[in-house]
C-alpha cells in the first residue's frame, strides 16, 4: 500500500471520535427527561460541517467509473445498475474497443453485445438499453450526448440518477446523485426522512449550495463504501462520528472498526482500473487478473 493511502487510513482511524454531543434535555410532566429535538437550522449547520469534514477525509473523491468522454460515462453508468463499479470498469475496455461511438453501438448485434457485458448482470435488459440510447443519440442528438437533464432522461435506460452522474462529471453541471449509499447515509444523518430518490434529492439540495452538489455526492458515496457500510458501519473508525446522530449502529471499538475499512482506507485496491493521479490507493485489477 502506498504511503499516502496508509496515512489516509490512519487519519481516518485516529481522528478523535465519540458519541454525538448530547442534546439539551428537559423534564416532562412525569419528571423524566426527554431530548430536545434538533432544529432545522442546527441540522443544516451539522450537515454542512459533515460535508467539510468529508472534504478533508476524501480530497481525492471522484466518480468511480472509468471513462474518457461523455458517451463512455453514460454507458458505464447504465451498466452499473445492480453491480459494482469495479465489475463495470473491468468490462468496459472490451466494450468500447468493439463499440467506440453511439453509431457503432446502435448497430451492434444484440447477442454479441450481450456476451461482452454479461459480467455486469442483467445483460439482456442492459443490452436493449445501450442499443436504444445509442440509436437515440445517433438519430436525435447528432451522435453526441446532450448536456441537459430534460434531454438525457428521454434516452432508453436513463433516469434522473444516471443523468445527474453524466451532467456533473462530464459537463460540470451541478447535480446530486442519489444512489443506495447516498440515500442510506443522508437518512442516517437525519438530513431527510424520505425514501423516494427525487424527494431525497430535493431535501438535500435545499441544504447545500449548487456548487457543492456534485462533490458532495462523491464524498457521501465514498464514505458509504469505505466506512459507513450498510450492515456494519465502522463507527469506531469514523472521522465524523461526533456529528452523527446514528453513532453506535455499528462497531464502536476502534481496533475492530479499523478491520472493517474498505478500499484505500483498508489498504486494498480501489474500483477504477485507471484512477485519477491524486488517488492514494492502488488501481483495481483487470478482468480475470484475480
Amino acid at each position: 500500500m502506498k504511503k499516502v493511502a496508509k496515512k489516509a487510513a490512519e487519519e481516518a482511524v485516529e481522528h478523535p471520535v465519540g458519541k454525538p454531543a448530547k442534546r439539551t434535555a428537559k423534564k416532562t410532566g412525569t419528571g423524566k427527561k426527554t431530548a430536545k429535538p434538533e432544529s432545522h437550522l442546527a441540522m443544516v449547520r451539522r450537515a454542512r460541517r459533515i460535508n467539510r469534514e468529508l472534504a478533508e477525509v476524501y480530497p481525492y473523491a471522484h466518480p468511480e467509473l472509468d471513462f474518457r468522454n461523455p458517451f463512455e460515462l453514460l454507458v458505464a453508468t447504465v451498466l452499473s445498475a445492480q453491480t459494482t463499479d469495479l465489475r463495470v470498469n473491468q468490462t468496459t475496455p472490451a466494450l468500447f474497443a468493439a463499440y467506440p461511438t453511439p453509431e457503432d453501438m446502435a448497430a451492434a448485434v444484440p447477442e454479441e453485445l450481450e456476451e461482452i457485458i454479461r459480467p455486469t448482470g442483467f445483460f439482456r435488459a442492459k443490452s436493449r438499453s445501450l442499443i436504444g440510447l445509442s440509436a437515440s443519440l445517433r438519430d436525435n442528438f447528432g451522435g453526441e450526448v446532450p448536456g441537459r437533464l430534460a434531454d438525457l432522461v428521454t434516452l432508453p435506460g436513463v433516469g434522473r440518477k444516471t443523468a445527474n452522474v453524466v451532467l456533473g462529471n462530464a459537463f460540470g453541471v451541478p447535480g446530486i446523485t442519489v444512489d443506495t449509499h447516498f440515500g442510506r447515509l443522508v437518512r442516517r444523518w437525519k438530513w431527510t426522512e424520505q425514501e423516494d430518490p427525487e424527494k431525497v434529492e430535493a431535501d438535500v439540495a435545499a441544504i447545500f449550495p449548487k456548487s457543492e452538489w456534485t462533490m458532495l455526492s462523491h464524498r457521501v458515496v465514498f464514505h458509504g463504501r469505505r466506512i459507513c457500510h450498510s450492515r456494519k458501519p465502522a463507527c469506531g473508525a469514523c472521522p465524523i462520528a461526533p456529528l452523527c446522530p446514528s453513532y453506535g449502529e455499528g462497531e464502536t471499538d476502534p481496533e475492530k472498526a479499523k478491520k472493517l475499512l474498505k478500499y484505500e482506507m483498508g489498504g486494498y485496491p480501489g474500483q477504477r482500473l485507471s484512477p485519477p493521479p491524486n488517488y492514494p490507493g492502488s488501481p483495481a485489477p483487470p478482468l480475470g487478473a484475480g
